[in-house]
């Protein structure tokens, strides 16, 4: 009897030993998620939008659209082919046609990225950009920072420490190229071996031609009807001279009888231009043109957003190229991870606005006569884009939304008291 007693009041110490450590593991746990601003490299939620480094070379980008809805489309898709094998395509720019609505903003756009470019050639005389030369590290400032991210060639052997070199407008924004299209519908893609013949072109310019911007260098065929499916192929019944007569349509004429082409100049741009002819001085006007170099990164960045709502736009999974059109080319020349499976083909998937436009975010520097940007010290250092960066560095405020990610209210330690910093 006493030993049975003895048994379950064992038995009894163990079940409350089993529920203590279940309650202390719950508790921790718990007391966890409430602490999840802070991780265990000592970031704050707040500062969660500073870029992370690049991911590894073999993962793939994620995806804009979930892949079950990419699934459910394509089905869609397809039940709907079979019911109506031979349909006309009623929506623009699938049918052919131009969206009204988007070509005043496509050449707001196209006008903001020739600005742009015209106002980072003038800043980068002023404001010094440095460049490694090892990899595409990009630093704005008169000497280069101290942070080991190098990823170079013999990087190992260094240390993983930069080696800075005078950089250019290049360095500070990227816009990656891509295959230009005459007819975006009818033959929307370029095969291998028309790869010397089709020109590449800034990915942005060929978003703009194809959204209503009209270049002598570049023509793109312009439709009055839309285009019909039949069995998932296009076909177009429109003639070629209605081509002919849409040509001569666009182009006005003067008192004289030559051609004149009509001009799309906004107030916005008008101001801008008059900027530039009454610029005599760099050092008087660099401030002004800051300001209005970074309006123009805003205004090209809002375009692109909105014209990439309607116009499809392919990036592969794991390289930088880009595509522009309804399907990405088929050109065999990624060199990126898993290739060979594809026997070079791009792996293609709906593009970003970062594949468009490469921000190249750097480390912000709050004072350019400063010592450099401390190794042990970077993460109180915040980042910005490279092209925000050199526009704030040459006198314009900085943007509310770029705050939290340049780290303006984070007071930073000087080198003796980095220790001192838990």
């Amino acid at each position: 009897m006493l030993r049975r007693i003895s048994l379950q009041i064992f038995h009894i110490e163990r079940l409350n030993c089993c529920l203590n450590r279940s309650y202390a593991f719950a508790s921790s746990s718990s007391s966890g998620a409430l602490n999840v601003g802070v991780d265990d490299d000592g970031d704050d939620e707040l500062y969660s939008d500073v870029p992370r480094p690049p991911q590894r070379k073999t993962q793939r980008k994620p995806f804009v659209t979930p892949m079950k809805e990419l699934i459910r489309k394509a089905k869609e898709e397809r039940e709907a082919r079979k019911l109506q094998p031979c349909r006309m395509l009623e929506n623009p720019p699938e049918n052919g046609l131009l969206v009204p609505e988007l070509v005043e903003v496509a050449h707001h756009v196209y006008s903001a990225r020739e600005y742009l470019l015209k106002g980072l050639s003038e800043l980068v005389k002023v404001v010094p950009v440095q460049r490694c030369r090892f990899c595409f590290e990009v630093h704005i400032g008169r000497v280069g920072h101290e942070i080991r991210t190098c990823s170079g060639p013999n990087s190992g052997l260094r240390s993983a420490t930069h080696v800075w070199r005078k950089g250019g407008v290049q360095d500070v924004i990227f816009f990656p190229k891509c295959f230009h299209l005459y007819d975006r519908v009818g033959k929307p893609r370029v095969g291998h071996d028309e790869r010397r013949s089709v020109p590449r072109i800034p990915a942005v310019v060929e978003l703009c031609i194809q959204a209503g911007v009209d270049l002598e260098k570049f023509p793109s065929k312009r439709r009055t009807k839309p285009v019909y499916c039949i069995e998932g192929r296009i076909v177009d019944f429109e003639s070629v001279s209605d081509t002919h007569m849409i040509a001569e349509s666009v182009i006005e004429t003067d008192e004289m009888g030559r051609n004149v082409v009509p001009s799309r100049t906004s107030p916005i741009e008008e101001s801008k231009f008059d900027l530039w002819s009454s610029s005599t001085d760099e050092v008087k006007n660099i401030k002004e043109l800051s300001v209005w170099t970074l309006k123009s990164w805003f205004e090209m960045m809002e375009g692109v957003k909105k014209i990439m709502e309607s116009y499809i736009v392919w990036t592969c999974g794991y390289c930088p190229e880009v595509q522009v059109g309804p399907k990405g080319h088929k050109l065999r020349m990624c060199k990126s991870s898993k290739h060979q499976s594809r026997n070079g083909l791009h792996a293609w998937q709906e593009a970003t606005i970062d594949d468009i436009v490469g921000p190249n975010y750097v480390w912000h520097v709050h004072n350019l006569n400063g010592p450099a940007l401390n190794n042990n010290l970077k993460r109180y250092y915040g980042k910005a884009p490279a092209l925000v960066e050199l526009c704030v560095q040459a006198g314009a405020p900085i943007p509310d939304c770029y705050r939290s990610m340049m780290r303006i209210d984070v007071v930073r330690p000087d080198r003796d008291e980095a220790d001192l910093v838990a």
